[in-house]
C-alpha cells in the first residue's frame, strides 16, 4: 500500500503539506511542535537526510527527517508526520524504522535522539532500542535548542533551563548497545 523511501528532488513539491500537517497535527493534539518552513524540509530532502511515504497513486502520506548536532555526535530523527487519512495504519512505525536505519546507516557512531509527547512515538522508538532519557544526556548544541522556541511550551523549557520540559527524550547510544550486546554475546558464549 505505501512505498517508504529516501525522499527525493521529485518529492519537494509535497515540502509545503508537510510543513501545514505538521502544524495542523499539533495544534488538534494541543501538544508543542517546533514548526519548520518548507524551504527547510525542501533542504532535508536535497540533503539526502528524509524519508517519504507515498502511496501507490503517489500521494503523500508520511514523513520524516534527520538532522545533525555537534559535529555528527548526535542525530535527531525529526519531524514525524502522517497524512491524517492514514494514521492508526502502522505507517508511522514504518517510516521510524527507515529512518532510524537511514541514520544508522549514515551517521553509524552517533547517538540517536527524539523528543516527543506522544505516547505511540515513545512506544516506537522503544521498539527500536531507544531509551528515556534526562535532557543532560542530549545535545547542548544552542541551535537545537533554538528550534523549540516555535513551541508553546518554550516558555517551560526556559524556565526549567533547557533541563526539562514537557517532551519525553529518548536516546539511541550506539556505543551502549555495542557494549550491552557484547556482554550478552560473552555470557552467551561462557
Amino acid at each position: 500500500m505505501f512505498s517508504i523511501q529516501i525522499a527525493n528532488n521529485n518529492q519537494i513539491h509535497f515540502a509545503q503539506t508537510i510543513c501545514d500537517e505538521m502544524e495542523a497535527s499539533a495544534k488538534v493534539r494541543g501538544t508543542g511542535i517546533a514548526k519548520r518552513s518548507a524551504e527547510y524540509i525542501v533542504e532535508k530532502i536535497q540533503e539526502g537526510k528524509a524519508v517519504i511515504a507515498l502511496t501507490n497513486n503517489e500521494e503523500w502520506a508520511g514523513f520524516c527527517y534527520i538532522e545533525t548536532w555537534q559535529n555528527e555526535e548526535y542525530v535527531a530523527n525529526s519531524g514525524l508526520i502522517v497524512s491524517p487519512e492514514f494514521r492508526h495504519s502502522g505507517l508511522a512505525r514504518q517510516i521510524k524504522a527507515k529512518i532510524f536505519e537511514l541514520s544508522r546507516t549514515k551517521y553509524p557512531n552517533s547517538k540517536i535522539f527524539g523528543l516527543t509527547t506522544g505516547l505511540a512515538v515513545m512506544r516506537i522508538n522503544s521498539e527500536l532500542g531507544y531509551e528515556p532519557v534526562t535532557y543532560s544526556e542530549l545535545t547542548t548544541d544552542e541551535k537545537f535548542w533554538k528550534g523549540c522556541q516555535s513551541c508553546v511550551n518554550f516558555e517551560i523549557l526556559q524556565s526549567k533551563n533547557y533541563k526539562n520540559c514537557l517532551c519525553t527524550a529518548m536516546l539511541y547510544d550506539t556505543d551502549k548497545k555495542e557494549q550491552k550486546n557484547a556482554k550478552e554475546e560473552n555470557s552467551i558464549s561462557v
